[in-house]
């Protein structure tokens, strides 16, 4: 069976919807499928293919380009001229997904349309989001033959939840994966530590995720806000703060640790290989995902560090709270409340048995739930089905 996979970020790009399309897209390999990925170059006017494991990527030249939103006609002559048996198209895509509902019309493929989250925006890309999913969405939905959700506690209050209510046949929930031989226990790396001045008395707070406007609801001004607090406790004291990520709101928040007398206790490491952060999740205490807004609908960052068996502080924001189940693998706090996300952080800090228990439970539930081999046979049963 050949497959497009049509999605708006790819690596080395580091983003959710892009990792599980790639991860996605390597697991279909091994189960023989033929897979094709369908997505822009933002680095580069030329149009590019590769191979990566089995996999052929297509990075298409858009005619125009807005963050992560790329205006690719050109998926359209492709689908119309390559003879593919299913469509995988991962929302949002502005600029993409359009293209694939004209295709869809004309061709006899099968459509997936693998609904990750609801856009929000500001300002004027706010208004965009509005439009795109007031009037592109309901046609993919409608033309789609299967929707696969990451939850159906994130679908229900998304903006899908009206077409759910109209067809519950058409979708169904499919989990985010993570790699379990890639992601877990193992000892501290005592170079990372040297490299990034920690002892074996400090304790480790750390986030990881984008640090781009696209990724601006990662909520990362407020877990600095929430350490500053913190450090007026003496468990605070002997914490650092370690930022993975990278992006254009990074000087943001390192100007905010400035203003907070924070810089000498917070380290920002800038873009991570994904074949390293495993060594981050394993030097630290604690991992945290404040997020502030529904475009946060999932949360790689949280299987991540509980396949490393490491208890996580997470908003609780629909979706989120699939994952992080409270007072078990670790704790959810309102979305924007510092003084709740300090507290719930402070508390896995004075509490290492709490916290090992949180964490034990956490890659229990990873084995069972988001083994990237478990969801690779969830999505093969979709295609079959079809």
């Amino acid at each position: 069976m050949k497959i497009a996979i049509i999605v708006s970020t790819f690596p080395p790009y580091l983003g959710g919807i892009g990792n599980v399309a790639y991860h996605q897209a390597l697991e279909l390999v091994k189960l023989g499928y033929e897979v094709e990925v369908l997505t822009p170059n933002y680095k580069t006017k030329k149009y590019i293919e590769e191979n990566i494991s089995g996999v052929k990527v297509k990075r298409i030249v858009p005619l125009f380009k807005i963050g992560n939103a790329a205006y690719l006609p050109a998926i359209k002559r492709i689908l119309n001229e390559v003879k593919y048996d299913l469509v995988h198209l991962h929302y949002p895509f502005f600029g993409g997904a359009e293209f694939v509902s004209k295709s869809k019309t004309k061709r006899l493929f099968k459509l997936i349309l693998h609904y990750h989250m609801d856009t929000v925006g500001r300002g004027w890309r706010g208004i965009i989001f509005s439009c795109h999913t007031k009037v592109i969405l309901p046609k993919i939905v409608r033309i789609a033959d299967k929707v696969i959700v990451t939850s159906f506690d994130y679908a229900h209050e998304s903006l899908l939840k009206s077409f759910i209510e109209k067809n519950k046949e058409k979708f169904i929930e499919v989990a985010n994966g993570v790699d379990l031989d890639k992601f877990a226990p193992f000892n501290k790396d005592t170079d990372l530590m040297y490299k990034l001045n920690i002892d074996s008395t400090k304790k480790v707070i750390l986030f990881v995720g984008g640090l781009d406007t696209a990724h601006y609801f990662k909520g990362v001004d407020y877990l600095i806000r929430a350490y500053k607090i913190l450090r007026s406790t003496d468990v605070g004291r002997q914490a650092k703060l370690i930022i993975v990520g990278e992006g254009d709101l990074k000087k943001k928040y390192q100007d905010l640790s400035h203003q907070l007398n924070l810089f000498d206790h917070v380290v920002f490491t800038g873009r991570v290989a994904e074949n390293d952060l495993a060594k981050y999740y394993n030097l630290s205490d604690v991992v945290v995902l404040p997020s502030i807004d529904k475009s946060e609908a999932f949360g790689m960052a949280l299987i991540e560090a509980m396949a490393c068996a490491k208890p996580v502080v997470a908003s609780n924001l629909a979706g989120v709270r699939s994952v992080v189940i409270n007072e078990k693998n670790g704790l959810l706090v309102e979305p924007k409340d510092i003084e709740d996300l300090a507290t719930k952080i402070s508390q896995l800090l004075e509490n290492p048995n709490l916290a090992k228990d949180y964490g034990q439970a956490g890659r229990g539930k990873v084995v069972r739930k988001y083994d990237w081999k478990i969801i690779s046979q969830q999505i093969d049963q979709i295609y079959k089905s079809l």
